[in-house]
């Protein structure tokens, strides 16, 4: 039965209508409609081949083959293309620069192992079509290139634990000691470990010189090791492919596909620590036409995760992700299984997920923003989603992220920073186990809009909890709460919220 709360609920020739004091009536919307994303374009690569080993490279885990890398994608760049070639053994280095019409093929048994000298990786200035920022050279990058990929069944390692501060919380006592006494510095509260002074000074260090508008590399340069890597970087790139290769041990998020078009990411294999701070498996930010199929996600953080850009940067860009299908992955350990936001200020749009599985997640499909953002996400379809042992809530919709929940004191008036959620359905889905089933947080001012829940079972230790929600539907849903009410509303409205028994 609905809350008590709520309005009183009609169906009349299947339209659903809410029923006010005084017996107004409005229409609910329709059921958000299925998403279609267009498929991406493949790269074309030509067919020459050369092997790393005819480059000078040493695959014996301590020789820096930086330069080899370079000499053998540059051979390839001036031949017109093709693939290099990474033979099994382990192939230390630094940065690599891809290049178009390259692909990078890592046979099994090799293992591209990143050095975790942190003078290789320089701070520089990132230009993402005139917006400015400072950041430090990716282990893997390339810019501005089109038909790139890397394939094949060998490891890519980031070095990542070299760069990352560690919480003591998400670690094992064992591992703990060992990490004290390795050398770096605890905090005040003696439960963050940091590699050095510097890295724990450089969150206020380098806030200062971005308020200060400062785009110079040498005054972040003290600070290089707060300012961690992403392990893949693409920026701006088009016909992208990602296949079958292992990465690992990322210093920060580990695929950044950034204002690429035709992004293709198969049968990827994504490990990170439980403790591995912004470990996100993979971030797609600002991309327009991409498939992600058949990946494998163990992570820190987020593991599928969609973006377009933070706050007044993100809405000048103006670079929504749209057109993306994710499909047929599990993701185990990490915060979200699927996640929105929270950096959405560009917008999001044209997205279907389907046939995933989220195995012990924080969270498992998880929608996060907060005021200032600004942003759309609209026509979201996920179904065949199945969940359990979600720690947290099976499905999250939280628009005070950053802000514990706490709404302002006063509502204020909606503009370009107030985020809107809107026309999502979410279909087929199956949560047992989970601490929560669902949480939907709008904002007073930018209620979420149009969610329709559909076909769904959700099993938890307690109920769900609705927060400024208007024209939310469920259709066939069953809700489980081991203790409490199974539904719980304030500020619900044109809503229709019947249950199964």
């Amino acid at each position: 039965m609905p809350h008590p709360r709520l309005p009183r609920l009609l169906v009349v020739l299947g339209l659903a209508f809410a029923v006010f004091p005084g017996g107004a009536t409005i229409a609910l919307a329709a059921p958000s409609a299925s998403v279609s994303p267009v498929a991406p374009a493949a790269p074309r690569i030509p067919e020459t081949r050369v092997s790393l080993a005819d480059f000078g490279a040493t695959p014996d885990g301590e020789t820096l083959n930086t330069d080899a890398f370079d000499r053998a994608l540059s051979a390839l760049e001036e031949r017109g293309g093709g693939t290099l070639v990474v033979p099994p053994g382990v192939w230390h280095t630094g940065p690599i620069r891809l290049r178009s019409r390259v692909r990078l093929h890592l046979e099994a048994g090799s293992l591209v192992q990143f050095s975790r000298d942190h003078s290789l990786y320089p701070v520089r200035v990132f230009d993402a079509r005139g917006e400015k920022s400072i950041d430090t050279l990716s282990p893997v990058s390339g810019e501005k290139i089109e038909d790139v990929a890397i394939t094949g069944s060998g490891v890519i390692d980031g070095g990542g634990d070299a760069w990352r501060y560690v919480k003591k919380p998400k670690t094992t006592e064992p591992f703990w000691k060992a990490l004290v006494a390795s050398g770096g510095v605890l905090n005040a509260k003696g439960n963050e470990w940091w590699p050095s002074q510097a890295a724990m000074d450089g969150a206020a260090a380098t806030g200062a010189l971005e308020a200060a508008g400062s785009l110079d590399p040498a005054a972040y340069e003290p600070y290089r090791l707060f300012l961690r890597p992403r392990l893949l970087r693409l920026l701006d790139c088009k016909r992208v492919l990602l296949e079958g290769v292992t990465f690992r041990n990322s210093p920060n998020w580990t695929i950044h596909p950034w204002l690429c078009e035709d992004v293709t990411l198969r049968d990827l294999k994504i490990f990170n620590d439980r403790w591995a701070q912004n470990s996100d498996a993979m971030d797609i930010d600002s991309c327009r036409r991409v498939h992600v199929t058949g990946c494998v996600i163990d992570t820190g953080d987020d593991g599928l995760c969609i973006k377009s850009g933070k706050d007044a940067s993100g809405r000048r860009l103006g670079v929504p992700t749209e057109d993306v299908l994710i499909e047929n992955c599990v993701v185990y350990d990490g915060h979200g299984g699927f996640t929105i936001g929270s950096e959405m200020s560009g917008g999001v749009r044209n997205v279907l997920v389907q046939n995933c599985t989220f195995i012990g997640t924080a969270i498992g499909l998880r929608f996060k923003t907060v005021r200032g953002r600004g942003g759309v996400v609209e026509n979201i379809h996920m179904r065949g989603v199945r969940m359990t042992g979600i720690v947290n809530a099976a499905i999250d919709f939280n628009f005070f992220y950053t802000a514990n929940g706490t709404p302002a004191e006063a509502t204020p008036t909606p503009n370009e920073g107030t985020p809107a959620f809107r026309n999502i359905l979410i279909e087929d889905v199956v949560s047992v186990d989970s601490g929560s089933p669902l949480i939907m947080r709008g904002l007073p001012e930018m209620p979420l809009r149009d969610i329709t829940l559909r076909d769904v079972s959700l099993s938890a230790a307690r109920g769900a909890d609705l927060l400024n929600c208007d024209g939310l539907r469920f259709e066939r849903v069953r809700i489980r709460a081991a203790q409490g009410e199974p539904i719980m509303t304030e500020a619900v409205t044109r809503s229709e919220l019947t249950l199964l028994p």
